[in-house]
């Protein structure tokens, strides 16, 4: 039977890529520390006989443990706090360029040769292209965060190249949905529950996005994962959809979902913080040439979002299970 390892299998991509997984009969083992994932995501996982490891993924003997017996690792454990990177820089370097170093080297040792990776739409940038495709130029890196994933994905193509690695590499737009716990809507939303009168917008508002359902993003993993199966070599692929959404049109969507009419504060200028592309909007033709499509369009995606909160009202109003 084929065993996977899942870091950062806790959280909300982590854990649905965990229950997938175990859905087709593959046996998984998860490795988090539980800063920002959840037990209660990996309930029915646990119960399923997936097996965890808690702790850092810095902690070698600990991942060593963890990806022994592996034939794949799904790299998804890493710092997203974008909007703050700069108020600890180092957090970026360790969570997620040294700790992707950690798993190649602990894969290496235990004979795994394939890794799935969670990078980001981030590492373009503010690119010239949109949509962005995945051999656009990069442009100057504008986070540490997008620069701390380039780094992984050059020491994933490394590898590849130098051990026979196969090497995949997944460009996320901002992901949506289920178990949902970091971003913009769960920020909006608690700031209506607390204050539904006042929301305060970072921006003028006009910033562009592209959004993507959980179970969407997966399925695309896992197809793109399946069609170059242990071929050596480092594959990218863009995961979004074709559809973006302004800040303002989602904050409408978001308002009027939840019955409200707030009056909304704008700081002003066209990012929102140091590293907020204006426009993040990802050509996805290469994955859709695999046969894959999203099931949810972006409104769609928010509103199954703001569904999971009101049915999870303990964790979607728990202000430790993101960053901030």
């Amino acid at each position: 039977m084929e065993r996977v390892l899942i870091t950062g299998g806790a959280g909300f991509i982590g854990s649905t890529v965990a229950d997938r997984l175990l859905d087709e009969g593959v046996e998984v083992a998860i490795l988090d520390d539980f800063r920002t994932g959840r037990h209660e995501f990996l309930t029915g996982a646990l119960d399923r006989g997936a097996e965890l490891f808690e702790g850092d993924v810095l902690d070698q003997d600990l991942l060593a443990a963890a990806v022994a017996g592996c034939d794949t690792v799904f790299h998804l454990q890493a710092n997203a706090d974008v909007r703050h990177g700069l108020d600890h820089p180092q957090r970026d370097l360790e969570q997620n360029t040294i700790a992707t170093s950690n798993v190649l080297e602990a894969m290496r040792a235990a004979g795994a040769r394939r890794i799935c990776f969670s990078s980001t739409g981030s590492v373009y940038g503010e690119p010239a292209v949109v949509p962005t495709p995945e051999d656009a130029p990069f442009p100057v890196q504008t986070s540490l965060y997008g620069a701390s994933k380039i780094a992984g994905e050059g020491m994933i193509a490394a590898y590849a190249h130098g051990y026979g690695f196969t090497g995949l590499i997944y460009r996320f737009v901002s992901v949506l949905g289920e178990r949902y716990t970091h971003g913009h809507v769960i920020d909006f939303y608690r700031a209506l529950r607390r204050d539904p009168t006042t929301l305060r917008v970072l921006g003028d508002g006009r910033q562009e996005k592209s959004y993507l359902y959980v179970q969407d993003c997966v399925s695309a993993m896992l197809v793109a994962s399946a069609h170059h199966g242990e071929a050596p070599g480092a594959h990218v692929y863009n995961l979004g959809t074709d559809a973006t959404v302004v800040v303002d049109d989602s904050v409408a969507l978001i308002t009027a979902r939840m019955g409200l009419e707030p009056t909304v504060e704008k700081t002003g200028g066209t990012r929102g913080w140091a590293g907020d592309s204006p426009v993040i909007h990802l050509d996805t033709a290469k994955i859709r040439s695999l046969g894959w499509a999203p099931t949810l369009t972006i409104p769609e995606a928010i509103g199954r979002t703001l569904d999971w909160f009101e049915a999870e009202p303990g964790i979607a109003l728990d202000q430790e299970s993101v960053s901030s």
